[in-house]
């Protein structure tokens, strides 16, 4: 099957290109924490759900 260059409706192309930048965003905002706070916010969850299931 070969490939087909596809327009889409400009609501689709406008939602799409608004989708890939808040995910770019979100990614930045994620590289910026310092990666021994994410790693205590995850031993905190972790001990949290412990608790909860034990």
């Amino acid at each position: 099957m070969a490939w087909t260059a596809q327009r889409l409706d400009p609501d689709r192309s406008r939602r799409r290109i608004q989708l890939l930048a808040q995910l770019a965003g979100t990614k930045a905002l994620c590289e910026q924490r310092p990666r021994r706070l994410r790693t205590e916010q995850l031993r905190q969850l972790i001990a949290t759900r412990r608790r909860i299931a034990g």
